[in-house]
């Protein structure tokens, strides 16, 4: 059927907020008691420690094992500068980013969305669809991820309780999408509460198992030599190093800020630098051990992640059995948590569309859509993982073009001009300098990634 200019108009006008009434910075929200994404997706029922457990998960993940590997390309001195400074950074953007949600709360203004939210403060069409092409782009791809590693983890598992066992990879990823689907029928963001408490705990035993662990190989008599070397060539160090860097961005970054903090119930007002206090601490305890006994116990030879270290494919195993069992279910039970966050956007922009928020949440009108939209949602997802199975190292490319203009550049922006910084004032300066660094630190990081995935495409490391 053809789409007609009214039907097509009725689309985009359910998508777009409304042009800014009377001010160029800040305009009017859409009233959102029909949308079924803002009121079910996003319904606002939480405290602040709730948007901690939600932000804890969104970014302390399996992905910190890459952290030694980032030190590799860094070195001890240089690591810890930039996992501090990005740390700082990133707490400092989302401190910025609650203020300019609550001054437009304020103002009579909730914004449950990034989109509209940058489309609102910085009075352009184009910037909404910037954010939402982002966001679907980091997101989509997390869930490919996570049902991806999440597989693989469990194949793991298997090859090494069953060695001569017949099931493949494609097995495990149909296993990992039935129990999401079944996951993502939770209704809303909030009711994930409970589970991503589960991961925050989850993320803290994995890290005391992996520390214990990393200690343990260093110390052991078949431990690698302890080289702390960095690439003797000079060009190779410095595409390195913006490497790392993206890396750690990545892992610093997650994308949905403004979704998170729409779960609280309003008013706002301070509860978030809570739930970032909590999730700060976690990270300060996780993050920095995580890397500190990683690269002390494998330095220069370092994997990009660093269960390959405890579990050579050329050499005895660095870790006992069981507790490299335990950490792949850790690792596990966190990925589906993690998918489950990131889904959430794509959940709220496509019951937008399906829901009917005159009947209820569990009515069968709105229960029927959603089991399906999810559930295809899921399998297409999947589908991608299994036709791509390197899918994690573009996934890292995405993530250092995706989370520097979300995270590092578009807060410090809206901030400046939703409080009308002028240019004699130290923070409009500070915040212009962030956004001109990571900006061009974005621009080497991606190039670095792209690099490093050919040379590692060309090598075949892609595919192991």
């Amino acid at each position: 059927m053809a789409i007609t200019s009214s039907s097509s108009d009725t689309l985009l006008s359910s998508l777009i907020p409304p042009k800014p009434d009377g001010n160029s910075i800040t305009g009017t929200t859409s009233d959102r008691k029909n949308e079924g994404g803002a009121v079910f997706v996003l319904e606002s029922k939480g405290n602040w420690w709730h948007a901690g457990f939600h932000l804890t998960t969104a970014i302390v993940g399996p992905s910190i094992l890459a952290l030694p590997y980032v030190f590799r390309g860094l070195g001890w001195i240089l690591g810890f500068v930039c996992l501090t400074v990005m740390g700082v950074v990133t707490f400092y953007s989302y401190y910025l980013m609650s203020k300019v949600l609550e001054l437009c709360e304020n103002q009579g203004r909730r914004h449950i969305r990034f989109r509209e939210l940058a489309s609102d403060v910085l009075g352009s069409g184009g910037m909404f669809y910037f954010v939402i092409f982002i966001q679907t782009a980091i997101n989509t791809g997390i869930t490919i991820g996570t049902i991806l590693l999440s597989a693989d983890s469990i194949k793991i598992l298997y090859s090494n309780i069953v060695p001569d066992g017949t099931l493949e990879l494609y097995h495990f990823i149909m296993m990992v999408t039935f129990v999401m689907i079944l996951l993502s029928q939770l209704p809303s963001f909030h009711s994930l509460r409970h589970i991503n408490f589960g991961s925050l705990l989850l993320s803290l035993a994995n890290t005391t198992v992996v520390v214990g662990a990393c200690i343990h190989a260093g110390s052991s008599k078949n431990a690698p030599p302890k080289d702390y070397s960095l690439d003797p060539k000079q060009s190779t160090r410095t595409f390195d190093a913006f490497t790392s860097v993206s890396i750690i961005a990545s892992i610093f970054g997650n994308g949905i800020f403004p979704e998170i903090q729409a779960t609280m119930a309003p008013p706002a007002t301070g509860k978030m630098v809570k739930g970032l206090l909590m999730c700060y601490t976690v990270i300060v305890l996780t993050f920095y051990s995580t890397s500190v006994s990683g690269y002390w116990a494998f330095g220069s030879q370092s994997d990009s992640n660093v269960l390959r270290n405890l579990l050579p494919d050329d050499g005895p195993a660095l870790a006992p059995t069981w507790v490299m069992g335990l950490i792949v279910i850790f690792v596990i039970l966190q990925l589906l948590a993690i998918g489950l966050v990131y889904s959430q956007v794509a959940y709220e922009i496509m019951e937008t569309q399906s829901a009917n928020v005159k009947e209820g949440m569990y009515s069968k009108r709105n229960l029927i859509p959603r089991l399906l939209l999810r559930s295809l949602y899921m399998i297409v997802c999947a589908f991608v993982a299994a036709m791509l199975p390197f899918f994690g190292d573009i996934n890292g490319v995405v993530g250092a073009i995706g989370f520097i203009p979300l995270d590092f550049i578009l807060p410090m922006l809206m901030y400046n001009m939703t409080h009308k910084l002028t240019k004699s004032s130290l923070t409009y300066w500070i915040n212009m300098g962030i956004m001109v660094v990571f900006t061009g630190a974005g621009i080497m990081g991606t190039f670095s990634s792209v690099r490093k995935l050919v040379i590692d495409a060309i090598s075949g490391d892609v595919v192991d």
